[in-house]
């Protein structure tokens, strides 16, 4: 059975990778190992090592930290419901159109995205 915290780590390295661009089989040649191996971590089907997340913080450039953000409450739902279980309709990391919002919106200057997210957040408070 997948442990919650795997499952989580997992998701957040699929996560970042996707963000920055990066293919499993590129950051399994940054780390050393093979693309079969990321797909195993990104789906907490194995789990990985403390030097191993070392390496893949290094590779994405983030710190270990920020593969356990969010920890708390990803363990108190999968304690709630069946990990395996389809994911909710409420978590947009899955939503591949949410995704790419977020990347595209990354890619634009800090000035320009700044004016962008108060933009949003004046149409959000009107909905």
């Amino acid at each position: 059975m997948k442990h919650p915290v795997d499952v989580h780590v997992g998701k957040r390295i699929r996560h970042r990778r996707w963000m920055v661009g990066m293919t499993q089989q590129q950051l399994g040649d940054l780390v050393g190992i093979k693309f079969q191996q990321i797909q195993k971590y990104e789906t907490g089907m194995n789990r990985v090592s403390a030097s191993r997340l070392w390496d893949i913080a290094h590779a994405m450039k983030v710190s270990i930290g920020f593969f356990f953000e969010g920890l708390d409450a990803d363990v108190r739902d999968a304690a709630m419901a069946d990990i395996d279980a389809p994911k909710e309709k409420g978590d947009l990391m899955v939503d591949r159109e949410a995704q790419e919002l977020v990347r595209s919106y990354y890619s634009i200057p800090e000035e320009q995205r700044r004016r962008l997210f108060d933009l949003a957040r004046v149409l959000s408070d009107v909905a």
